[in-house]
């Protein structure tokens, strides 16, 4: 009795078939503190200053600050860290990657006018935002089981084996629309992880049986893309006391994500013999492997301002509407699974794979808008001292089908779990010569996740849904981030018209990871998911190379 259960991986997609979460918007808005390298080694604080080349991304009112032509280059040589704790484990993992942050140009004619002596405008690059970051490593001992919130759930919806079982010919349950069964549990039910508590029963058992079962788990996340976007600002000043600005922006998305999530479960409660049920005491090994990848381009618009009371004192104002997305997205899924028992004919096992179907579907997003308030001031031509403050709305996310109708659930769960974030960055500069100057900055981002979803009260559950609008979506974990915070250095050099800047810049941040929603189970107990603390440090090197003519 040699289970041979792989499937041949199918060619059709489902059609109207809608995966994505409020999990997944989070991941596709965050921006890092990227640009040049001044930009970077002053923490962005550059509201209130304008004059460089980032400010097409930021406060497009800054371009009215040019009186030359600008053109440079910005390259970025970042190497990230993870840390991951469970019990007493630890886990190391490190990516470097090498890239473009900017490139572009500004031109700036004078117009005569004393009015309005300078009209500029601009077009450039930027990476807003990018996805790399591998995680993963040892969960400790178990307390429950993926398997237990499957079974919890399948048996709460009340579908039949038959409903569930991708084996009957000419019948796929994944696009059965009649039954609609979630995908996870037909899944689940077919790499035998569920298993009826008797033949034909719509009840089910689950791998881990509390009290007697033993458990170690295991994951892994790879995640890989990037925002870029490319804009066209358009600013001037007027009379040397008033800097404007309108831009307009095209965004390039691409984020892909590999997860992988396993159990290993000693007096387990396996598939009998003929896979109808279940006994207990056997072992069970299973890991589920998700594949996801989201891609599209979006369009934003920004305005902003700069005012030069005095020479000394500058003030900035900026704001960008959301970015509005056109998405498309696809995802599949995969188990390996191993079982035994005593009871098993001599020599017999479950040893196999199964797959989903691949899920394909467009979906439409707007990211959140921001807000951002910025001072600075110049004291004696050789110090400046710049802050700023940014509002970031994440709680005001939008996801939508592709016919721009909302989905009011998942809307719902972006405004249960996700609130607007506070930025406040600082930075300075000392020119010690004409030509060579020294710059340090900070940044801190405070977390977009409501405290008790982050950090839970005692003895409160919350559902995270991770299974989309049409249950189709079959990866359980997801990763809240906390806040965030950088520390940057910085120098800059001047020849004629040739200028050169380098930063350092340290980023740090703590995250959770969570291998599936905790949940109440049909006892009404409480259960609460595997976890992990995470540590992110991102130390990065940045060049900027440019002229002004």
């Amino acid at each position: 009795m040699n289970k041979s259960l792989a499937l041949t991986l199918a060619l059709s997609l489902p059609l109207g078939a809608a995966a994505q979460t409020a999990i997944d918007a989070m991941s596709i808005s965050g921006n890092d503190l990227r640009g040049t390298a001044r930009f970077m080694s002053m923490g962005g604080a550059f509201t209130a200053l304008g004059g460089d080349m980032s400010t097409l991304t930021q406060n497009p009112g800054g371009i009215g600050v040019y009186r030359s032509s600008d053109i440079n280059l910005t390259l970025d040589l970042s190497a990230t860290s993870m840390k991951s704790e469970a019990g007493d484990g630890i886990d190391k993992q490190s990516k470097t990657t090498f890239g473009v942050n900017n490139f572009g140009y500004i031109g700036s004619v004078y117009t005569g006018n004393s009015t309005m002596p300078f009209f500029n405008w601009g077009v450039s690059y930027s990476r807003k935002a990018s996805f790399n970051r591998n995680y993963g490593g040892y969960l400790g001992s178990l307390g429950t089981s993926y398997s237990n919130l499957v079974a919890n759930n399948t048996t709460l919806d009340g579908f039949t084996p038959g409903d569930l079982d991708d084996n009957t010919p000419g019948y796929n349950p994944y696009f059965n629309n009649d039954v609609a069964a979630p995908w996870s549990s037909i899944l689940m039910f077919n790499s035998y992880v569920i298993n009826p508590v008797s033949p034909g029963s719509s009840t089910y058992s689950a791998l881990f049986d509390y009290g007697n079962s033993r458990g170690e788990g295991w994951y892994g996340i790879e995640e890989k893309g990037h925002i870029d976007e490319y804009n066209i600002d358009f600013g001037g000043n007027i009379e040397d006391v008033f800097f404007w600005g309108v831009g307009f922006g095209i965004t390039d998305l691409d984020f892909k994500q590999y997860a992988y999530y396993g159990e290993d479960i000693s007096n387990a409660n396996v598939p009998d013999a003929d896979g109808k049920s279940y006994v207990a005491g056997g072992d069970a090994s299973y890991s589920l492997d998700n594949v996801k990848h989201i891609w599209g381009s979006g369009f934003n618009f920004k305005v902003g301002f700069i005012v030069k009371p005095i020479n000394e004192l500058r003030l900035g104002f900026a704001i960008h509407t959301p970015t509005y997305y056109n998405l498309s997205q696809e995802s599949h899924a995969v188990t390996n699974f191993a079982y035994n028992s005593d009871t098993y004919p001599a020599g017999e096992s479950y040893n196999s794979s199964r797959d989903t179907e691949w899920d394909d579907f467009d979906w439409k997003f707007r990211s959140p808008w921001r807000m951002m308030f910025g001072v600075a001031g110049v004291i004696d031509g050789r110090l400046i001292l710049s802050a700023d403050y940014e509002y970031r709305a994440y709680g005001n996310m939008k996801i939508q089908d592709w016919e721009g109708y909302d989905y009011t659930a998942l809307n719902d769960d972006v405004n249960t779990w996700y609130k607007s974030s506070n930025i406040v960055r600082l930075g300075a500069e000392y020119r010690v010569t004409p030509s060579l100057s020294l710059r340090a900055g900070y940044c801190f981002e405070s977390t977009p996740v409501k405290s008790n979803i982050i950090d839970p009260y005692e003895n409160e559950v919350n559902y995270i849904y991770t299974s989309g609008p049409d249950d189709t979506e079959t990866q359980p974990s997801y990763t809240f981030d906390r806040s965030s915070s950088y520390v940057s250095l910085g120098l800059g050099y001047r020849y004629k018209n040739f200028y050169a800047d380098l930063a350092y810049m340290h980023r740090s941040q703590k995250s959770v990871y969570h291998a599936f929603t905790d949940y109440k189970d049909l006892e009404y107990y409480n259960v609460n998911a595997p976890t992990a603390k995470l540590s992110r440090n991102t130390n990065s090197v940045v060049l900027t190379l440019g002229m002004r003519f």
